[in-house]
């Protein structure tokens, strides 16, 4: 723990800092909004988990008013009049000043609560294990090349009261023949016509007995405790669902450890800190559990997007209840290793959270969805569609500035934020018990791979936009490698 709050101090010097590289108004005001408003959910959180509730309730009674939806309302607003009363409005100044405001509220919010979730991660491994039976779904469709893996893993995974079952939607490779291969040891294998995952994973729920529903995809490999940590959180009863972990198992080229560094550093913390509130926004399809009675009362899987667990958990957050991650429940998941293959599955992921969010568009301003409402479900809006945008108008501010060879000006900014993200990713892969050696491609998270990602993003913002009747499923191709150094503990 020493070294990931030494980690962490570093991270907010650094952003404390940035009015050192680039000092002016607009960094002033940009680091004091974006850290006034962290310090404010802060502040919301201890006063919502704190003993002495009626002591300080009253003073902070206006806080569960403010949600990141109406912050991110009111700060362009706020930089359009003061850039006027400056007399110097730029759309490319407004852009960055709003980006740069978020980026510091995100780390100011962020980096404490994953060092406090942490902590409080410790103190739970050390707690003693919770066994309801439970029922694994695997969904698969054409994945003969990594069905048996998978299998294996779950079968050799450490759980007292466990029922496998594998739901083949219909294909049209030897995954079903494989697949009943181990129903000697115990898997129950479904064959269904293909209507789809979210379709197969409701076919499977009418076969299935445990009290809690673990899903995990069938090119994914659980490492050997993470069924037992899965689960613990559901010692809780207001808990809903717990999302696992998720890291790429075949890091064999710049493009998967990328992609490896990504989920580490970009999906990790934040992740840990919606954990804190509750208010994780995502339970993903590669490991992810629900209580059974969560999922009925649902209505299960709908079909109606692309990213079925999306909807599930968003779902499940609006009964009230809370959804948590367990950064010890692990799941490899194999990388597209190809542009092509990453695109395919990219668009499909983004494709469905754009149709998710609009599904669930009534939350943006319903505040009995408690910090689903204030925190996750905006943070998601704006994370997708307003960052890709700014982060594309920046892209043309800094070619315009150098065209007029003006370049050393950026010198100072791009050194600071490729410094924060390193910083970042240093202190993920400490939290997280990773690779070290990763943090070395985390510049690409700043330049390169970002800007493809928004590429992508912004591309799937138009496609549901214009064309949302004509989406269609898109997947990577499946390799079925297994030697990439990574150890399954």
């Amino acid at each position: 723990m020493i070294k990931s709050i030494v980690l962490a101090v570093i991270v907010l010097a650094l952003l404390v800092s940035f009015v050192i590289f680039m000092p002016s108004s607009q960094s002033y005001l940009s680091l004091g909004l974006g850290a006034g408003i962290a310090v404010i959910f802060l502040v919301n959180f201890i006063v919502s988990t704190s003993s002495k509730k009626n002591y300080i309730e009253r003073a902070a009674i206006w806080i569960p008013v403010l949600s990141l939806s109406t912050f991110f309302i009111l700060l362009p607003i706020i930089f359009a009049a003061l850039m006027n009363v400056w007399g110097a409005f730029s759309v490319a100044t407004w852009v960055l000043m709003i980006s740069l405001t978020l980026t510091m509220y995100y780390n100011f919010l962020n980096v404490p609560l994953a060092i406090y979730q942490k902590r409080r991660e410790i103190k739970q491994l050390e707690s003693p294990g919770y066994f309801p039976p439970i029922s694994i779904l695997i969904p698969a469709y054409n994945e003969e090349k990594v069905i048996a893996r998978t299998l294996n893993s779950i079968i050799e995974a450490s759980y007292p009261d466990k029922e496998i079952i594998v739901v083949d939607d219909g294909s049209k490779d030897q995954t079903y023949r494989i697949a009943a291969s181990f129903e000697d040891r115990g898997v129950k294998v479904i064959h269904r016509p293909n209507g789809g995952k979210a379709t197969a994973l409701n076919h499977g729920l009418m076969f299935a007995r445990g009290d809690v529903i673990v899903v995990v995809d069938a090119d994914s490999q659980i490492s050997k405790n993470t069924l037992v940590e899965l689960i613990k959180p559901f010692r809780n009863p207001e808990v809903a669902a717990v999302a696992g972990n998720i890291k790429v198992l075949n890091r064999v080229n710049i493009l998967t450890k990328c992609q490896a560094i990504e989920y580490i550093a970009s999906i990790n913390i934040y992740r840990r800190a919606l954990d804190v509130f509750g208010s994780v926004s995502v339970v993903p399809g590669a490991l992810g559990a629900y209580r059974r009675e969560v999922m009925k009362s649902g209505g299960y899987y709908d079909p109606d997007t692309l990213v079925e667990d999306f909807d599930l958990t968003v779902k499940a957050l609006k009964t009230g209840l809370i959804v948590q991650a367990s950064t010890s429940a692990i799941s490899y998941t194999e990388a597209p290793k190809t542009i092509k293959d990453m695109i395919k599955q990219r668009l499909r992921w983004y494709r469905g959270n754009f149709q998710a969010i609009w599904k669930h568009r009534d939350i943006l301003f319903n505040s009995r969805f408690g910090f689903l409402q204030r925190l996750s479900f905006p943070h998601m809006v704006i994370s997708m569609i307003f960052l890709p945008l700014s982060g594309w108008v920046n892209v043309g501010a800094i070619i315009m500035v150098l065209v007029q060879g003006d370049g050393m000006v950026l010198v100072p900014a791009f050194l600071f934020f490729n410094l924060l993200q390193f910083f970042l990713s240093l202190l993920a892969i400490q939290l997280d018990n990773e690779d070290y050696k990763l943090a070395f491609y985390s510049p690409f998270l700043i330049f390169g791979y970002k800007q493809l990602c928004d590429l992508i993003l912004m591309k799937s913002f138009f496609d549901v936009l214009f064309k949302s009747k004509k989406l269609k499923w898109t997947s990577a191709s499946r390799i079925g490698e297994t030697t990439t150094g990574q150890r399954l503990n």
